[in-house]
């Protein structure tokens, strides 16, 4: 069990209206959040959400884990939250290309970062993974959905002409 306090980045943002309405979504102020998580105290906690390689610095962390999840299984769980259709093909594809996982990487390097396929797994399964990885003993999941969605014939489902 991890018992650590958790901040969660889009939280924040969004309780110090550090945001900007952009249709359906919310766009931080990445520079106003990270100095503002600067005052928090970060060390001893679990920091989540999507923006951190845009606001944490190396030093900062001892660990970055990014759960991945299939795209195709993103697909319906973004229509739940009623993302627009660009929203969705934004989002999947930044999955696809594993964005995120290669920010994080450039942000913090690559003995710090790892990851996770939540695809299919519970919450204590992805808490065992993550107690793992902490006292590196799993080096985190290969994910590679770019080739799985080529070899599907789809890529031009996700990464639509833009003309």
């Amino acid at each position: 069990k991890i018992n650590l306090p958790v901040l969660d980045l889009n939280k924040i943002a969004i309780q110090n209206k550090i945001y900007k309405k952009s249709g359906s979504t919310l766009d931080v102020d990445v520079k106003k959040l990270a100095n503002l998580v600067k005052k928090l105290a970060i060390k001893n906690s679990i920091v989540v959400g999507h923006l951190a390689p845009y606001v944490l610095n190396k030093n900062d962390i001892s660990t970055a884990i990014i759960l991945r999840k299939n795209p195709y299984k993103l697909i319906p769980i973004y229509k739940k939250r009623k993302y627009s259709q660009k929203k969705i093909i934004e989002n999947v594809g930044s999955e696809i290309l594993g964005i995120i996982e290669y920010d994080a990487i450039s942000s913090f390097g690559m003995k710090k970062t790892f990851q996770i396929n939540a695809t299919n797994l519970s919450p204590s399964q992805i808490i065992a993974k993550i107690g793992l990885i902490r006292k590196r003993k799993f080096k985190g999941d290969k994910i590679d959905w770019l080739e799985m969605v080529a070899k599907k014939g789809d890529l031009g489902k996700f990464f639509p002409n833009k003309k």
